[in-house]
């Protein structure tokens, strides 16, 4: 009588189990299709960067196009990069950031997170942002890249630190 009492208990619960089930996998698979779009103004976008940007360690030349970079990198900062020393020409997108479920997507440069360069083959994505005098904090986010200063991002044994490029 038990095994029969169990069996009932069971064919009346599997349906509701069976239907928990299903609306928890049909809830989960929902959004896995939707981008994630990352923030933009609803302001105009900015000019694209034209003109020479200086640092410490090199020079990034735009031409307004939007894409193309005359790279000008020390050996230090080559090295950082993993890219080529010297002048090279190349291309550069800035980036949202990494966004769940599809990565960085390209942005206009005033809401950028990264930068991807890319020389020949040897492509980088580096965080745009401001490190602190002390170098335990760093900022990220809208309104760090500007028409005018372009500030590279690097944490390395615990430090953050800058290598800001300024437009001449």
């Amino acid at each position: 009588m038990k095994k029969s009492r169990d069996k009932r208990i069971w064919m009346k619960t599997m349906p509701v189990i069976v239907a928990v089930i299903f609306s928890f996998l049909m809830t989960g698979c929902a959004g896995a299709g939707s981008p994630n779009i990352p923030y933009e103004p609803d302001t105009p976008p900015p000019e694209d960067h034209n003109g020479k940007f200086v640092s410490g360690h090199g020079t990034m030349t735009f031409n307004g196009d939007g894409s193309t970079v005359v790279l000008d990198l020390d050996s230090e900062l080559a090295q950082m990069l993993g890219l080529p020393e010297g002048e090279q020409n190349g291309t550069y997108e800035f980036l949202s950031g990494p966004l769940a479920p599809g990565g960085s997507v390209g942005v206009r440069y005033d809401v950028a997170h990264e930068l991807r360069l890319t020389v020949g083959d040897a492509s980088t994505v580096v965080t745009v942002g401001l490190a602190s005098e002390d170098g335990k904090n760093a900022s990220v986010g809208t309104g760090i890249v500007t028409a005018e200063k372009i500030p590279l991002l690097f944490y390395e044994d615990g430090v953050n630190s800058n290598v800001i490029f300024i437009k001449e």
